[in-house]
């Protein structure tokens, strides 16, 4: 409170000696640290974190591990992020878990932590700004029943199981799975690591254990392509659905090899997770989650403004 209370009269100083407001706004740092940087999900999210940095007159900065099995080299890129005395973090977290204990750095320093796209479990951040994908995932396990007839068996290939997004988009579609589809077997969860590699490997050996499967569930951009890869080797034939957009996805459901996908709204949740920052050391509360949004998206509107607005390439 001392320290908000301390930016509030430095800008009011500002004002009175001639500095603008928002020459003194700039020297507000923020790094973005992300779960990764290889997908063009976290592109999208970048260019939204810089566009909130132009209009609310901060320094952000963005960096993400090369792969999101990288939790270790995510740690490094936090403490290095506290290490340079930022007033806030945006914070994509690729493990709850391994995170805390900078997080109660961060707390005991006074710095605002952000959560974006995946939360922790812990109160340290004043919100998160992200999907809900409980519900997301629930809906594209409601869109699978429908394209197979609400019976058959199906598998899920997830990006982790350590992060929230792993864990809620893998629950939201079992649960109504389990809980609206009683004649739908859910007959594999396997884990891609978000690598379109890893996950295509996973998706062959499912297919090869299970002859008579009739869809799978890809849970982000990486496992989804995975998958598609995976069905394309094996020469099968089967309902695939995925998460994020991205081009190839795109090109994926324009061509029918993909049935369709969720998309998330990254460049709103980069935005939000900057606003929210800057919200937050100005004192105002703080919703404990922003809803960035989500569609569902399939060749029947991929064309439509609002859902191609939420896409990216």
């Amino acid at each position: 409170m001392i320290k908000k209370r301390f930016i509030n009269i430095a800008i009011s100083l500002a004002l009175v000696f001639g500095c603008s407001a928002s020459a003194l706004a700039e020297d507000i740092y923020i790094p973005i640290i992300s779960k990764g940087f290889q997908h063009q999900f976290w592109q999208s999210v970048k260019a939204g974190s810089e566009q909130a940095a132009k209009d609310f007159h901060v320094r952000v900065s963005f960096e993400g591990p090369e792969t999101e099995a990288m939790v270790d080299k995510q740690i490094d890129m936090l403490s290095a992020a506290l290490g340079k005395n930022p007033k806030a973090i945006g914070l994509a977290a690729l493990d709850t878990q391994a995170v805390l204990p900078l997080l109660k750095k961060a707390q005991a320093a006074h710095v605002i932590i952000v959560a974006f796209d995946s939360g922790v479990d812990s109160n340290i951040p004043v919100t998160t700004a992200a999907t809900n994908n409980r519900a997301a995932a629930a809906l594209a396990a409601d869109k699978m029943a429908e394209l197979i007839g609400k019976e058959g068996q199906v598998a899920v290939v997830a990006h982790d199981q350590t992060s929230l997004t792993g864990i809620d988009r893998r629950e939201g579609f079992v649960d109504r799975i389990k809980a609206a589809y009683p004649k739908i077997q859910l007959v594999s969860i396997q884990y891609g690591a978000g690598d379109q590699l890893k996950s295509t490997e996973v998706t062959k050996s499912i297919l090869q254990a299970y002859p008579h499967l009739k869809g799978i569930f890809g849970t982000n951009e990486g496992s989804a392509i995975g998958v598609l890869n995976g069905v394309r080797e094996m020469k099968r034939k089967l309902v695939v659905i995925g998460f994020d957009s991205g081009k190839q996805q795109k090109d994926a459901i324009r061509n029918g090899s993909m049935a369709g996908a969720i998309t998330q709204n990254p460049v709103s949740i980069g935005y939000k997770t900057v606003e929210a920052a800057v919200k937050a050391l100005k004192g105002e509360k703080l919703p404990k989650t922003i809803d960035t949004g989500f569609y569902w998206y399939d060749k029947t509107n991929i064309d439509n403004p609002t859902i191609s607005a939420a896409l990216y390439d």
